[in-house]
């Protein structure tokens, strides 16, 4: 009588790698359409024969520590603020009105600014105020 047992061969494949292989992919793919935008409207421009740009150059108004107002580096009688800029700025659509760069001395009073807000909000202009940047402690 032969009671000896019989040795089954068994094959065994590991898959434990396979589910970080499978999550790679996906994060791969996901992050991939992300970046494929199918909203892109391709346009063939029309050619023009004058490639010149038009550069709006800002309107500086300046006030210094003495009160003495300047537009465009040109001194001005504070009273004379509003017609300078209306001569300046003409009679352009607003679209197309160059945008107005307020620089006033730290040490003046907050009429001064608010004044040229004024006339600046009547000639709906846009307006921005010059600042500095504060520079790091220590240095």
């Amino acid at each position: 009588m032969n009671l000896s047992r019989r040795h089954r061969l068994t094959s065994h494949v590991e898959t434990g790698a396979m589910n970080d292989i499978m999550f790679f992919l996906m994060l791969f793919f996901l992050i991939a359409s992300t970046l494929v935008n199918p909203n892109v409207i391709k346009l063939l421009l029309p050619n023009a024969k004058s490639s010149k740009q038009v550069m709006k150059q800002p309107i500086t108004i300046s006030v210094d520590a003495a009160g003495v107002y300047y537009v465009n580096k040109k001194p001005v009688n504070p009273t004379a603020v509003e017609s300078e800029l209306v001569a300046l700025v003409g009679s352009a659509p607003t679209q197309e009105q160059p945008t107005v760069v307020l620089r006033v001395d730290n040490s003046l009073n907050v009429q001064k600014l608010v004044d040229i807000l004024e006339i600046g909000n009547r000639l709906k202009l846009k307006m921005v105020m010059a600042t500095q940047a504060q520079q790091a402690a220590g240095k």
